[in-house]
């Protein structure tokens, strides 16, 4: 056999285990990602994601204890965008898998345990959702190079 052809079955092979290796991922075992985008009241972003990370952001890391959710991570733009298309905030978070996302999680219980002034809590979180003017969801899908 000459260069070309020994590098052509090599190059055969490798695709051949990689094919088999994601078609045998199932998609119990496949992470689900969503983008939760935020949009503020002009000039109250500050104010909305100090909010959230005081009363929101701890009920999600406690669900990272338990494996439901495997990260969370919070962006803003670096620039500002035109107003229809202006977000303030992005979350990602990476649940486990698909049935980790849509399962029940208990969250009243979460939020007893980690804040036993419920008044005060309920007024603040109140007050995150007075000042957000949109609020959207955006489940992921990976797309296959090829």
């Amino acid at each position: 056999m000459n260069r070309l052809t020994v590098i052509a079955l090599i190059l055969l092979s490798i695709c051949q285990i990689t094919f088999a290796q994601t078609s045998q991922a199932k998609p119990q075992d496949q992470t689900y990602v969503v983008e939760y985008y935020y949009k503020a009241r002009w000039g109250y972003a500050d104010e909305f994601i100090q909010l959230f990370k005081k009363n929101h952001l701890p009920v999600l890391k406690k669900q990272i204890e338990t494996g439901r959710i495997l990260s969370v991570k919070i962006e803003k733009p670096r620039y500002h965008a035109t107003e229809d298309g202006r977000w303030d905030f992005r979350v990602t978070i990476v649940f486990k898998n698909a049935a980790a996302f849509h399962e029940p999680i208990g969250e009243e219980a979460i939020i007893k345990q980690l804040y036993p002034e419920q008044e005060k809590f309920k007024r603040e979180e109140q007050r995150r959702f007075e000042i957000l003017l949109a609020h959207w969801d955006v489940p992921i899908l990976g797309v296959p190079e090829n």
